[in-house]
């Protein structure tokens, strides 16, 4: 994993802790605990609540492709997009971007990348 990749799945998996994401770390699935990113080079992940640090890149995020939307998010992702009226001010962006995270979206192609996993149908339960 280069030090960019390893960035960008840092910065991501860590906008991503509030909603519970799950991942494949060591042949299992567990949810992300909490990261500990001072560091890029050493940067750590806690799963489940397991009293042990592991490299951040013994962690798979599962993540939902885009064009897994269902009808319902579509058209609650149309309608925070259209909120905006094209131009997004800072706050409207920082919701979206909140609501991709929530829904558990790959809006950074992190699964083409080889940095996650595509989840498989379900795990995520959407309200």
């Amino acid at each position: 994993m280069t030090k960019e990749d390893k960035k960008l799945l840092i910065k991501d998996i860590c906008a991503r802790l509030p909603y519970g994401v799950k991942g494949l770390h060591r042949g299992e699935v567990h949810e992300l605990f909490t990261i500990d990113g001072r560091e890029i080079n050493s940067a750590c992940i806690q799963v489940d609540d397991y009293d042990a640090w592991f490299p951040v890149e013994t962690f798979k995020p599962y993540l939902r492709l885009m064009s897994n939307m269902t009808h319902d998010e579509d058209v609650e992702y149309r309608d925070i997009m259209e909120s905006g009226h094209y131009i997004l001010p800072s706050q409207e962006y920082a919701s979206i971007i909140d609501w991709l995270n929530e829904h558990h979206f790959d809006y950074r192609d992190l699964i083409y990348r080889g940095l996650a996993l595509e989840a498989p149908e379900g795990m995520y339960t959407t309200e």
